[in-house]
This record gives C-alpha cells, sequence and structure tokens, in this order.
C-alpha cells in the first residue's frame, strides 16, 4: 500500500518534469525562472521522500550533517533517495541506521593522505669517506 503511493507519487513527479522539458524548449525568455522553479520542486521533492524514510532523529543528523559537510549530506541524500526509489527501505531509517549509512559512505568516498620526504642528497655526511 506504502509504496503503491510512493510509486504513484514519483509517476507525478515524472510527468511533471516532462511538462516542464516541454515548457523551457518553448519559451526561452522564462529560462531563468524556469530554472528557479524546476530546483526548488526538486528540492521540494527531495524533502518530501527524505521525511517519508527518516524518523526525526534522524533527519535532525542529515540536517546537521548538511550544515558541516554538504557534499556527504547530498551523497547520503542521494542514496536514501535511490533506495527509496528501488523499494529496498523497509520501513523509516532510525538515527543508527542513519549512522551505518553515514559509515559505508565515509568509506566508500574515503581520501587517503599519503605523505612522501624526498630528501637532499647536497651535504650528505655518508659519502665522505675522506677521512
Amino acid at each position: 500500500m506504502r509504496m503503491a503511493m510512493a510509486d504513484e507519487e514519483l509517476e507525478g513527479i515524472r510527468r511533471q518534469r516532462m511538462a516542464e522539458l516541454q515548457q523551457k524548449h518553448g519559451d526561452p525568455s522564462s529560462d531563468q525562472q524556469g530554472q528557479q522553479e524546476a530546483k526548488q520542486r526538486e528540492t521540494d521533492m527531495r524533502n518530501t521522500i527524505l521525511a517519508q524514510v527518516l524518523d526525526q532523529s534522524a533527519r535532525a543528523r542529515l540536517s546537521n550533517l548538511a550544515l558541516v559537510k554538504p557534499d556527504k549530506a547530498k551523497a547520503v541524500e542521494n542514496y536514501l533517495i535511490q533506495m527509496a526509489r528501488f523499494g529496498q527501505l523497509g520501513g523509516k531509517i532510525t538515527e543508527a541506521g542513519l549512522i551505518e549509512i553515514l559509515e559505508k559512505v565515509s568509506q566508500q568516498t574515503e581520501k587517503k593522505t599519503t605523505v612522501k620526504f624526498n630528501r637532499r642528497r647536497v651535504m650528505d655526511s655518508d659519502e665522505e669517506d675522506d677521512d
């Protein structure tokens, strides 16, 4: 029942996007305003889907993360939305579940820092065997 409602909602959003694209190609003068409205609709759609799949504490944690690391929060949001679209979520995700997802995403996007020392060999005492 719940998935059927989400599928209908997603189908409605797809139809709306198609209409926007057709309208955008027809009238180039309102292009900037149309882009702004499309971006707003996309943000609203993302928030709606996230509200459906996350409980209150998980949403609070995700919004705090968005303040500190917006790129990581965006990656987690995309991951959650994709899982919701394919029906891989069993119910609302709790804060503990969100922490697990955050750990998975940070492992995938982890940057390894390496430091390489280049030693200068100008006045190296090992080479002087004249004494």
